[in-house]
């Protein structure tokens, strides 16, 4: 599949040559990324991440005292009392292997719905730069190794600015900023559990 897409830019790099076809590209999985609603569907996300994590820590926690109880009082336990517990924990080990299953399905089909109108957006962005500037091909350049500027204009600047895109905003930030609200978030947890404590 590679190959038939890098003999088709190749293709099209002649083309443009020969026939002074306008070429150009833009780096999409930045555009995407940095967008200002990429960040309100990975707070979204995040919160949605953070209740399933609960849930799930809270399920386990219930298995684990009803585990617990289970091995203190056995001994003391009838057979029917004791047949009945183990069908208990054997109930909450399959509603916790269901929910794992089925949380990771519901958490993409949520991300899968919030990402799709962004990346319309943007390529709608991307799409009436490059038919207001006459260009027949526009690629990712985020899926190519190398992109020759001579043959063909980046569009991303005009692209960033279409797209609400802070000027100085770049990746290498967008990570310090998520690393820090990952900290302080972690942060403010421990704190809490020691309070809790």
């Amino acid at each position: 599949m590679k190959k038939i897409a890098l003999i088709a830019v190749m293709a099209l790099f002649t083309l443009a040559t020969s026939a002074q076809v306008k070429l150009a590209h833009v780096n999409f999985n930045e555009l995407v990324t940095l967008m200002p609603e990429s960040d309100n569907a990975r707070s979204t996300m995040a919160a949605a991440q953070k209740e399933a994590n609960e849930t799930y820590q809270s399920m386990v926690e219930e298995a684990q005292t009803k585990y617990n109880e289970y091995q203190q009082k056995q001994s003391t336990w009838t057979a029917a009392i004791r047949e009945s517990k183990e069908k208990e924990l054997g109930d909450i080990q399959n509603r916790i292997q269901e929910f794992q299953q089925s949380i990771q399905q519901e958490l993409q089909q949520q991300n899968e719905q919030l990402m799709t109108p962004i990346y319309d957006k943007a390529r709608k962005a991307v799409e009436k730069i490059a038919k207001a500037g006459g260009y027949v091909f526009v690629f990712d350049s985020s899926q190519y190794i190398y992109v020759d500027p001579s043959q063909s204009k980046d569009l991303t600047p005009e692209a960033r600015k279409a797209l609400n895109i802070p000027e100085g905003r770049t990746i290498e930030s967008l990570q310090k900023e998520l690393q820090a609200k990952q900290e302080s978030a972690a942060s403010a947890t421990g704190s809490a559990t020691g309070t809790a404590k």
